[in-house]
């Protein structure tokens, strides 16, 4: 290995190696009002180790994800029983930080390339202490060591299942993570892949990570790659040790495995109690600790040794060639074994774990680095998102080249339609359609995409702020701006044909108020469709949006003057921001004494613009009121977004 590459590894933080261990864990659930609760998880215990990659295994709601959640510190309510790291109680802030979660489904900016998805998380991950060069040099050695720097250049959306599935596992690989949870981390890819992304994991825990998956159904293959497993079934532990044990505790049991029959299968076949029902009896056998019959002698010397002073060997962290992964995990040649060995020795100096499991409590910046704080601070938090936010609406071609054409279609057929009518008085009417159509499309165009894209952005949101990439401030404000200047070149580009092709008024202030008014309605609608998107599903924002926009379209002044709307109703009125986007669009173009209007009959009724003011009951309202009341609602709903998703993060757990 040359001296750069030694060089290079001694830019990721070194990490301690973690063991998990779980005692008496308990999750219940609510079953309804006055129904009490169900208990998923059952006073289950055991221990996740280091240098080793653990299954929980278990049919559909055995509880294996939930076990996964709680020991991941994802889930903490209703959930009984205690957790320890490398033997202390889990200091849950802290432990967030060192371990990562990948998700069954692989959440990814679709319009970012796997360059720039890896330089985002190195960039959040690994500081501003450290170079650009050296982090692009982590990034080159991690994409070289999955197998993925064919596809640098490719777009999330163009890569294959596999290639997606090593990307979300090279994005977390940034900061070197002692500890990876993977849900069903095989799930929709096939038998090869399936394999190559096992021996990956397998690899990455012979480096010293804990490595723990849930799986559901795994080939006899895969199965037996994994060291320890934990089955599930109606809640309990029924095999806990090592995998080679399985058979053999089974058989002891009476239960014996065909010949070439993956055991894996069996397993569940026996939780189905498609042999009898011998859930229980495994239960109790479990808690008898009739499984530590048979384990190795090997795994029950370390068992004993950390028992006895809760140390372990130093371990090194092996980055594997390419062509380790591309070859399936089959053996190599004699010559690119002994490289690879000669590589290992190299980086062991320098990716060395220490020997002491209480390495993991330190939280200065020193060798250990630090895992009490972000290693980059808010600022550029903002900076990096909002960066990348900017880059994935604007390759959104789709949605972003349907926003242009709509505007402009819709500009021109609006215009057409009301095509020199601004300054007749006879046609006064429906020029104040006019301006209610212009603020009821920006409302619509602005409302609609986002309730569509939000719930979608939300899955990838969830994966990194969980796994602890950014604060959720940093990543809102940065959300919020970078859609700002879309929502106001988009609607500028429609009211440049609107306002001047309908001949309103050729004075700049009208145009800048009127133009200053809309805007601030479109982002207010933009700003509720993100309330209602943060806080449901898509299915329901997209019931959701279109129904909330009947009250306040009604109460908009329009459709009715307030002095008519019943006493009883009208407080309503206030409420719609629609209402105060209309007063202010017909106070730019008909308030601030604007002289008489052309009539082309013998006799217009509102000749006189300040008659028509009062018949809307808009007369005696400031403009610079309306305005200040939508940039309130904007701010408010701002805000409000902010704490639904805080609430929806503390929900989920």
């Amino acid at each position: 290995m040359s001296n750069g590459a030694q060089e290079l590894m001694t830019k990721l933080p070194k990490r301690p190696p973690v063991d998990i261990e779980f005692q008496d864990i308990t999750f219940c659930v609510s079953e309804g009002r006055n129904k009490g609760f169900k208990k998923i998880l059952k006073n289950v215990s055991g221990k996740f180790r280091s240098g080793h990659m653990t299954a929980i295994l278990g049919h559909s709601g055995a509880g294996k994800s939930t076990l996964m959640n709680i020991t991941a510190g994802y889930r903490y309510s209703n959930v009984g029983g205690t957790i320890l790291v490398n033997g202390r109680e889990r200091d849950l802030r802290r432990f967030r930080k060192m371990a990562c979660y990948i998700m069954q489904n692989d959440h990814l900016h679709a319009h970012l390339t796997v360059r720039e998805s890896m330089s985002v998380s190195a960039n959040l991950k690994l500081g501003n202490k450290m170079k650009r060069s050296e982090k692009e040099e982590i990034i080159r050695e991690i994409l070289d060591t999955l197998n993925l720097t064919d596809c640098i250049d490719t777009r999330a959306n163009s890569l294959s299942g596999g290639e997606r599935k090593r990307l979300s596992i090279a994005l977390e690989l940034v900061n070197n993570p002692p500890v990876m949870f993977f849900d069903e981390p095989t799930s929709g890819l096939d038998s090869s892949s399936s394999f190559q992304c096992i021996n990956l994991l397998k690899n990455l825990a012979k480096g010293g990570r804990t490595i723990i998956c849930t799986i559901h159904q795994p080939s006899a293959r895969l199965f037996e790659s994994f060291d320890y497993l934990f089955a599930l079934a109606e809640g309990q532990f029924i095999y806990r040790g090592v995998t080679k044990g399985l058979i053999s505790y089974l058989s002891s049991l009476g239960l014996h495995c065909p010949s070439y029959h993956n055991p894996a299968d069996f397993l569940l076949e026996v939780t189905n109690g498609d042999y009898g029902d011998y859930n229980h009896q495994l239960a109790s056998a479990v808690e008898d600790g009739m499984c530590l019959k048979y384990e190795p002698e090997s795994e029950v010397i370390e068992r004993h040794k950390e028992a006895e002073d809760d140390t372990v060997n130093s371990t090194k962290i092996p980055l594997l060639p390419p062509t380790k992964l591309a070859n399936g995990g089959n053996e190599i040649n004699s010559d690119a074994d002994d490289t690879l060995e000669k590589k290992n020795s190299n980086l062991e100096t320098h990716l060395a774990i220490p020997s002491t499991h209480d390495a993991l409590y330190i939280s200065d910046d020193g060798e250990h680095g630090s895992f009490d704080a972000f290693p980059t601070s808010g600022w550029r938090q903002f900076l990096i998102i909002f960066k990348r936010s900017f880059i994935c609406i604007y390759r959104d071609t789709l949605l972003t080249k349907l926003r242009i054409y709509t505007h402009f279609f819709v500009g021109i057929l609006i215009s057409l339609f009301y095509y020199n009518i601004g300054n007749e008085a006879s046609k006064i009417l429906n020029n104040s359609s006019c301006l209610f159509i212009c603020l009821t499309f920006l409302m619509y165009s602005s409302i609609m995409p986002t309730l569509l894209t939000f719930p979608l952005e939300m899955n990838v949101f969830m994966k990194e702020y969980l796994n602890y990439w950014y604060t959720l401030k940093s990543y809102y404000l940065a959300r919020t701006f970078a859609d700002i200047p879309f929502q106001v070149i988009l609607p500028f580009i429609y009211l440049l044909l609107v306002y001047f092709l309908s001949d309103q008024p050729l004075e700049a202030g009208r145009f800048f108020m009127f133009s200053l008014i809309t805007i601030l309605t479109s982002l207010v609608a933009q700003t509720l469709g993100l309330v209602i998107g943060a806080s449901t599903t898509i299915e329901g924002a997209v019931f959701i949006g279109p129904v909330s926009t009947i009250p306040i379209l009604l109460f908009s002044g329009f459709f009715a003057p307030y002095s008519t709307i019943p006493v009883y109703l009208r407080w309503i009125t206030y409420l719609s921001y629609v209402r105060y986007g209309f007063e202010g669009a017909l106070l730019s173009i008909y308030g601030f004494n604007r002289e008489k209007l052309n009539c082309s009959e013998p006799y217009c009724h509102f000749k006189s613009p300040e008659k028509f003011l009062d018949t809307m009951d808009v007369g005696n309202i400031p403009y610079w009121a309306n305005v200040l009341a939508l940039f309130g609602y904007f701010l408010l709903l701002r805000v409000a977004g902010y704490f639904v998703l805080r609430w929806k993060l503390k929900a989920e757990r």
